[in-house]
């Protein structure tokens, strides 16, 4: 895991930053002389405002982070002031999911919102907040929030020297197919599960399974996506909660110790949360168990509790997508797939005419793109390449594809360099190979369920031009080579697929 890919360590250094951010704002709020359950709240407020945070550019991060309290100091106010009601508390605090789930159809800001709504709600109940604690929490938010934005916008401004690349829109739908008011239903219903289940096993505790089924909702679009994600969160969960019974309880809440032990949980969670969801689960379960040491409550029994309400949450959150507007893994990944290969095609057409001289066609962004979309494929196919799936045909042709897909990344991108190059000249063969390649993958989209097979087309000799012109057919053929592979596992079922892999 830690191995992991991470070009220009991108991730190494957000991660570094949220350590500092974190910090800085638990320092802060311990220099007002706030309370402890207000330094913690300083803590989580700041790192929920670097963690979620996640728009295209720096000026709209900003604005971002700007409007976090406008969203997080209401439902403060209404979580605390509904402690002693529990069945109207409950039922708020299901509006409020419902609503920060909806807000997703607002990109990356809805997102981030709908987030720290639910999270501010959530960590009233974490520290059973009541009324009088109010204008401390929002002094500890307030303090948090400033002290990250110092830092994320100022001192340590990553994404000026290294923009983001912006992350590829939604699937589409209307009405109720619309996947935000779908998911808005499920995870309103896999939270009121949740929540009733949770408080049958504990009533001071039960809040963990509504987050457990909450986060696992986020970045999720299938039944298969949602299943993975849910025993990915029950793993990190449990191996998180060894690791406290050997960290967390023997420390019995010593200052020192535990601040040094949540500050690498901090970078954990930064730092693994792209690649890995079990292993961030592992860390935000330890810094769970710290955070109850500090407050005196750490106990054998409260750590097991965790694991059970994690279960439920799970639970709650399978129920949600296999009875409420349900959408299959199939239905999902082949979207992802489409989008991808009308990508293919793009960066095709524009190396081509970059190559004929065109100066404003770029390649460079659609490749980007592709990889952006290729991220999403994956994610959307991992409920079928799961060492644990028992579908050993669709999970051999799930393989195929990716192993196709990643070829046609790999080609676009040296197609993409060579354009780039201002000497390379244009060819006639290159015109015919964008051609076939376009007719490729109008053949791979094409909603016919038998097309005719796609054949590639051998180039006719030609004499060597400029090496440039020579590189760019060689990827163009390496893409028509692998856009014909893939009409075998796109088009055949998976049976046949497993034969040919």
């Amino acid at each position: 895991m830690f191995v992991a890919p991470d070009p220009g360590l991108l991730r190494l250094r957000v991660s570094l930053r949220a350590v500092l951010g974190v910090s800085l704002s638990v320092a802060a709020a311990e220099l007002c002389g706030l309370s402890l359950p207000a330094s913690i709240t300083a803590g989580l407020a700041s790192l929920l405002a670097l963690f979620t945070v996640g728009d295209a550019t720096v000026r709209s991060q900003m604005v971002t982070t700007a409007l976090l309290p406008a969203v997080g100091f209401p439902v403060l106010a209404l979580a605390a002031a509904l402690h002693g009601t529990p069945l109207l508390r409950d039922v708020c605090w299901l509006a409020v999911i419902f609503a920060g789930v909806y807000a997703r159809r607002w990109g990356p800001r809805g997102q981030a919102l709908g987030i720290f709504a639910f999270m501010m709600f959530f960590t009233t109940q974490f520290l059973h907040a009541v009324p009088s604690q109010l204008p401390e929490l929002y002094g500890a938010v307030a303090l948090a929030i400033a002290a990250s934005a110092g830092v994320r916008f100022g001192l340590w401004c990553i994404e000026r020297r290294t923009a983001p690349p912006a992350a590829p829109a939604p699937l589409t739908g209307r009405g109720l197919a619309h996947p935000t008011t779908r998911q808005a239903f499920q995870a309103t219903v896999a939270c009121g599960i949740a929540l009733g289940v949770g408080q049958a096993l504990s009533e001071a505790r039960w809040y963990w399974a509504v987050g457990a089924a909450w986060w696992i909702f986020v970045n999720t679009a299938s039944r298969g996506e949602t299943l993975v994600r849910g025993f990915r969160r029950v793993l990190g969960t449990v191996t998180g909660i060894v690791a406290g019974l050997l960290i967390a309880i023997p420390l019995h809440g010593a200052p020192a110790p535990t601040a040094v032990l949540v500050a690498v949980c901090v970078f954990g969670i930064f730092y693994t949360a792209a690649p890995s969801y079990s292993w961030m689960m592992f860390f935000v379960t330890v810094m769970a168990g710290l955070l109850y040491g500090l407050l005196g409550v750490l106990h054998p029994g409260l750590l097991v509790l965790r694991v059970q309400e994690t279960a439920v949450g799970a639970l709650g959150a399978v129920v949600g997508v296999a009875l409420v507007l349900p959408v299959s893994t199939h239905a999902a990944t082949d979207a992802w797939i489409q989008r991808a290969l009308h990508c293919v095609h793009r960066c095709t057409a524009a190396a081509a005419h970059r190559l004929a001289g065109d100066e404003s066609a770029d390649p460079a962004p659609r490749a980007a793109e592709l990889e952006l979309l290729l991220g999403r494929v994956r994610h959307s196919l991992a409920p079928l390449v799961h060492p644990l799936s028992p579908l050993r045909a669709r999970r051999a042709r799930a393989h195929q594809v990716l192993v196709l897909l990643d070829d046609c990344a790999r080609e676009v991108r040296g197609l993409a360099m060579v354009a780039a190059d201002p000497a390379a000249s244009h060819d006639a063969r290159l015109t015919a190979a964008c051609q076939r390649v376009e007719a490729a993958v109008a053949t791979l989209v094409s909603p016919s369920p038998d097309p005719s097979p796609w054949t590639a087309l051998t180039a006719l000799p030609a004499p060597h031009h400029h090496p440039g012109a020579e590189a760019a057919l060689t990827h163009l053929h390496g893409l028509e080579r692998a856009l014909g592979e893939l009409a075998a596992p796109l088009r055949s079922s998976p049976r046949a697929a497993l034969a040919v892999a």
